[in-house]
């Protein structure tokens, strides 16, 4: 059987979260033996919309490209609500497209009330949600190919 292959769809918008938690997912990924690829997005709320793209292009080459998406970013809390509506679609349209084309589609998106907490979430430690994101693709992967879908 083939090494999954990951497409990882990152919001830099805090730059430095951002990177922590690609290594985290990329550590995990190449221990694992699978290959990736990075993409970037403007922010949490065009994650969805990218993983859809790279669906619509799968489905125009007619076969398969990536076993499995991560959506990695971040939502820091400000002083609006502006951080509740980015928040709530952005996890709403992962899990849309996991449901609706059941595609393994993990989600990696720290929501927090500042940036103290993101920074531990992206630590190179056993705290670092890109690469629990990782673990949760690779294992949907995982269950995927064994039910043969």
């Amino acid at each position: 059987m083939t090494a999954p292959h990951v497409l990882i769809v990152e919001a830099p918008y805090y730059a430095g979260i951002a990177a922590g938690m690609l290594r985290g997912a990329t550590r995990v990924l190449d221990e694992a033996g699978a290959t990736h690829e990075v993409v970037q997005v403007a922010g949490a709320f065009e994650l969805p919309g990218a993983v859809r793209l790279a669906l619509k292009a799968m489905a125009r080459t007619g076969g398969p490209r990536w076993d499995g998406f991560i959506a990695l970013g971040c939502v820091v809390r400000g002083e609006t609500d502006h951080y509740e509506h980015i928040c709530t679609q952005a996890a709403r349209g992962i899990m849309d497209l996991t449901v609706q084309f059941g595609v393994p589609v993990a989600f990696g998106v720290l929501t927090v009330h500042d940036e103290a907490q993101a920074e531990a979430r992206a630590r190179d430690d056993d705290m670092n949600k890109g690469a629990e994101a990782a673990k949760a693709v690779l294992a949907q992967v995982a269950l995927a190919r064994r039910w043969g879908v």
